[in-house]
């Protein structure tokens, strides 16, 4: 497992595991956000953009270090 900060444009990822104050893991889970879905980084940095199942998802700051995520190969993806 590795901080979704860590990936670059186009490398896409399956989420493990998401860090932090209950309210906030459960709000990314309303937005689709949530253990077991594949992203798509489609921006890296401050602010981050995902696409999450064809929906596109801004994270600020350090949001993207408290999701870690398992890389997915072309092969896996």
């Amino acid at each position: 497992m590795i901080p979704l900060d860590t990936l670059r444009a186009g490398e896409k990822a399956e989420i493990a595991a998401v860090h932090g104050d209950a309210a906030w893991v459960g709000r990314l889970a309303d937005l689709g956000l949530r253990e077991g879905c594949a992203v798509c980084v489609l921006q890296p940095g401050s602010p981050c953009l995902l696409d999450v199942s064809g929906t596109r998802l801004c994270l600020r700051g350090t949001d993207s270090a408290e999701i870690y995520v398992r890389p997915l190969t072309a092969k896996n993806a």
